[in-house]
């Protein structure tokens, strides 16, 4: 290793299928990880030690604000450059209660250097120091639109809180921490309460990088194949060596235990025309020792998914019997210093706080005394032991996702950053305490003769919102009367100056300092698709052969074309149901149990794809991963789960039902955007008005009406079930689709047929299955602080054809004109559109603090690309970034989908490759003729809009109805 560090420990970690350094730069005492495999998705990141000392959310104020300009790369904006001209696999920060971490991956080394040295530069030397305008628009600051305007703050991290703060799960999980860590920084809000970031001042700012984004205070991280002596060198060279060691006090004081359980007792807002009935959050909550003992950290992981995770878990289920709220949640964040577990009963009735906590504790101490069944302990063993060796991530880089995971332990001990990466002897010494008793006396230390706990409870307040939004104009107002009449005209014209300098582009030469690699570095091919088509027992196969470490991951699709509209709200309820339910053979624990110790899971889920301007293709799929060893074991378990399945359970239906219905409303209005996109685009595309009624609000509507009338209505629901079941689980709708290598499809066979001979019988007269679509424009109110705000309409409509270009226009629109007019001069914290390859294409934005103002910003789109200017290196960047978008590296498992979704939808590898074609060639001329279409989208007027009831009820012009559902 490289001379300028001391090496202090070198480790073999077979998870990582590489070898572990630990590094200290000798000059500064930086520390360093170095994890050197063969995994050419490179992944570095920087993190800092940052404890808050406040509410004013300065960690994350400062993460934002980093990466608007540096010494060597001074420009306006080097992250948006980055995201346009690169082929980053991963490109972020993150803001944690206790640290802020910078990570960066690309599997192409040239554009992984430039990521490192645009991100070191940012870290070290950012533009703050010299443009106090950079806190103003990423912070906070005084809005003053003319000198007789209302006051106002704005800024995207101020905006972003509000949003954050009208969730009563995120603002549970925040006063929780607090109740349980106050005298630590975990006592604060490390992303800012909306109250508290207006008093951040630009002193106390640049303190706090003065103080924690130092070397000295540093965690570098190196991973993948790579020459890590060439980065060490260059982070020396480049940096280090420019610093000396110094002292830094980034370390706190250990929450002591308390002497008695804590009580407390918070409101978060609801809107005026909701009911509070019913709305309570209930929460028991302890402290559980420190992150640094490998084997607590993984076994209580085991032991949540025990007591609580796995279906028919014994503690979850005492509480859902005995009625204590809609849904019980349990979470284990082990990712502090001072790891917190919670149980949570969602929308419970006030007068339950005593009930919930003495049937909580009456069967945890059950459990401890008479032990935790063994089947159960052994199926939430496999279940995370399946999980942690398969280490698939979806889309984010294994190294990355290892990184971060480091930080558990490493941030608390210098010489522990491998200790919760090396799962595989924790594995083995949790293996032997299954019979020990092990696991049940850290039920007894930890939740029952634990003091260090707190009852937190969340309650409803109508009104709420509104009441802290006139609370903070008068404060605004009082604060400007306060002024005088120069001060005002200051304040005025300070306003304007912000909006004329996020006006100004970068100069040409700034920009020109981003490094860029060239597009001879991007593949020019597209990634091949794998469908072999096949049959086995008179059903189609379809295989895709990639390489699955001996894990065959199935999917049993069901084509729902034929199956009736008003069955597919009960084909929806039914992915709840399945796995959730008794069966002929097993209570649904056991049955969660065995498809635990069997196989990595089986799901149900539902999967609509559009296919062409008016058709789309519904399907109903069944799928699990196992090894290939145990392939019978789970064909029959999808035979017990498809056809033994108890769906007229009363109990477990109600119980059911509730839970979607508490989830759903989370998930509708957390995810605004996406609920508002949906929405609008479903009042003319056949295919979203499909998912609407099966995962919108219409579906919502629709559980929302089960669970309020159940008693009338549950015998309708169960033989909605069933029927639904025998519509869909026919022979001729089903294809099988199977990725692995190791093993040709004809290894299943004979567990295949038993399941095959278990099918309904097929029915002839069917009809293709109809969606009709209606424009509403409809505003849903929230008791929110923020607006999502879409916009929607099909260019294939109007005539116009889909090209590989519009995906150019997306980076474009989302990195400049968009991110421009609704992030940086509208403080939205995130805006996106899309344009669908049949035509369907949306607007939205994210947090946004704005609602006419964006319609307009909208309106003006076409305008924009229509007068579109780009020299040759802007459009060589943006090639590269949609490229970038496009080519992210995909476990087996993802290409099978790829390929599976290809398929179905029509789409070969001519059609991929035209595509892929159209965007490498892309011209400004190119995107100049897609005006048309853009214009087309937008002036199809179809709205829909997420936000908050004052604001649409300020705005309901632009709305047909402004509905109070949510």
């Amino acid at each position: 290793m490289n001379k300028n560090y001391t090496v202090i420990k070198e480790e073999r970690l077979e998870e990582l299928d590489g070898t572990g350094f630990l590094l200290r730069h000798n000059q500064t005492g930086a520390r360093v990880v170095v994890i050197s495999n063969e995994d050419d998705n490179k992944v570095f990141q920087i993190g800092f030690k940052t404890p808050p000392k406040d509410d004013t959310g300065v960690p994350h104020i400062l993460e934002h604000s980093v990466l608007c300009g540096s010494r060597e790369f001074p420009l306006k904006d080097p992250f948006v450059e980055l995201v346009k001209g690169s082929l980053n696999t991963f490109l972020n920060a993150m803001t944690y209660p206790d640290k802020t971490v910078y990570p960066v991956a690309s599997q192409n080394d040239k554009d992984f250097f430039n990521l490192m040295h645009v991100y070191l530069d940012a870290v070290f030397y950012p533009n703050i120091y010299q443009k106090p305008e950079i806190l103003k628009q990423e912070g906070w600051h005084y809005d003053l639109e003319s000198e007789d305007a209302p006051l106002t703050y704005n800024g995207v991290v101020f905006n972003e809180m509000k949003g954050v703060f009208s969730s009563p799960d995120q603002q549970l999980a925040r006063v929780i921490q607090k109740s349980l860590l106050s005298d630590t920084p975990y006592g604060f809000e490390s992303g800012g309460d909306p109250k508290s970031v207006p008093d951040l001042t630009y002193e106390m700012f640049l303190d706090f990088h003065r103080t924690y984004y130092h070397p000295s205070n540093s965690y570098i991280y190196l991973y993948g194949d790579m020459d890590a002596d060439q980065y060490l060198e260059f982070l020396h060279e480049h940096y280090l060596k420019d610093f000396e060691k110094k002292d830094i006090d980034s370390s706190w004081e250990m929450q002591k235990p308390f002497e008695e359980v804590r009580k407390l007792e918070e409101y978060y807002p609801v809107g005026e025309n909701d009911s509070e009935e019913d709305k309570t959050y209930l929460s028991y909550n302890a402290v559980i020792k420190d992150s640094l003992d490998p084997k607590l950290y993984l076994g209580f992981q085991i032991l949540n998914r025990a007591l609580f995770g796995a279906p028919g878990a014994p503690v979850k289920k005492a509480l859902m019997d005995a009625q204590i709220g809609k849904d019980i949640q349990s979470s284990y964040d082990n990712g502090i210093e001072q790891p917190v577990f919670s149980v949570i009963a969602q929308e419970a009735r006030e007068d339950q706080q005593e009930e919930f906590v003495q049937i909580l504790e009456q069967k945890l101490l059950e459990i401890a005394e008479n032990g935790i069944p063994q089947r159960s302990l052994e199926a939430a063993f496999n279940f995370y032991e399946f999980k942690y060796r398969e280490a698939n991530f979806g889309r984010f880089p294994k190294g990355l996702m290892y990184g971060l995971q480091m930080y558990d332990s490493w941030l608390y001990d210098d010489e522990k950053p491998f200790i919760h990466i090396k799962t595989n002897e924790t594995f083995e010494l949790l293996k032997k305490e299954m019979k020990t008793g092990y696991f049940e006396e850290l039920i007894r230390k930890y939740l029952l003769n634990n003091f260090h706990k707190s009852i937190v409870v969340l309650k409803p307040k109508k009104g709420l919102q509104k009441v802290k939004d006139q609370e903070e104009a008068e404060k605004l107002r009082k604060y400007k009367d306060s002024l005088s009449q120069d001060e005002i005209r200051l304040l005025a014209e300070e306003t304007r100056h912000l909006k004329e300098l996020q006006e100004q582009p970068s100069a040409k030469e700034e920009l020109e300092k981003i490094p860029v690699i060239d597009l001879a570095d991007i593949r020019q091919k597209v990634k091949p698709l794998a469908n072999e088509v096949g049959e086995l027992c008179g059903v189609k196969v379809l295989w895709h052969p990639y390489f699955t470490n001996r894990i065959c991951y199935l999917k049993l699709a069901f084509d729902m074309s034929f199956v009736p509209m008003e069955l597919a709200v009960y084909a929806s309820l039914l992915t709840e149901v399945l796995t959730g339910v008794d069966t002929n053979q097993r209570t649904y624990l056991e049955l969660g149990n065995e498809i635990s110790i069997e196989t990595g899971g089986i799901a149900a889920t539902m999967d609509v794809m559009p296919k062409d301007v008016h058709e789309f293709l519904p399907m109903f799929i069944l799928k699990t991963k196992c090894f290939y060893e145990n392939i019978e074991k789970a064909f029959e378990l999808l035979e017990e789960v498809a056809f033994e399945s108890k769906l007229n359970d009363k109990k477990r239906l109600k119980e059911i039902i509730g839970q979607i219905y508490t989830n759903l409303k989370i998930s509708l209005t957390e995810t605004g955007h996406k609920t508002a996109s949906s929405r609008a685009m479903s009042y003319f595309s056949e295919y979203a008005a499909y998912r609407e009624e099966i995962q919108g609000i219409s579906m919502f509507e629709t559980v929302k009406g089960w669970y309020e009338d159940f008693e009338n209505q549950w015998e309708t629901i169960a033989k909605g079930l069933q029927d639904a079941a025998k519509a869909i689980f026919q022979k001729q709708y089903l294809t099988v689709s199977y990725t692995g290598k190791e093993q040709k499809p004809e290894f299943m066979e004979q567990a295949l047929a038993s399941f095959v001979q278990r099918l309904y019988a097929d029915e002839t007269d069917v009809k293709k299955v109809q969606v009709l679509c209606k424009k509403k424009n409809e505003g849903f109110a929230t008791a929110g602080g923020v607006q999502y705000a879409a916009c929607a309409g099909n260019f294939a409509e109007q005539g116009f054809e889909y090209t590989g270009a519009l995906k150019v226009l997306q980076m474009i629109f989302s990195y400049e004109y968009l991110w421009i007019q609704l992030r940086v001069k509208g403080g939205a914290y995130g805006c996106m559109c899309s344009f669908g390859t049949q035509g369907d294409s949306m607007f939205v934005t994210y947090r946004d603090p704005n609602l006419a103002e964006t319609y307009q910003v909208y309106e003006n789109a076409a305008d924009y690309v229509a007068e579109f200017e780009a020299d040759e290196r802007d459009m060589k960047k943006y090639i590269i970034g949609t490229i970038g978008n496009m080519d992210l590296p995909m476990e087996a498992e993802d290409m099978g989908s790829r390929s599976f979704h290809a398929y179905f939808m029509g789409r070969t590898e001519e059609d991929l490759q035209r595509d892929r074609d159209q965007i490498l060639t892309c011209s400004v001329e190119d995107i100049r003729r897609l005006a048309p279409l853009v214009k087309a989208v937008v002036d199809a007027s179809n709205r829909c809009c997420v936000g908050n009831e004052e604001k649409l009820d300020q705005n309901k012009e632009l709305f047909d109805r402004i509905e109070h559902v949510l």
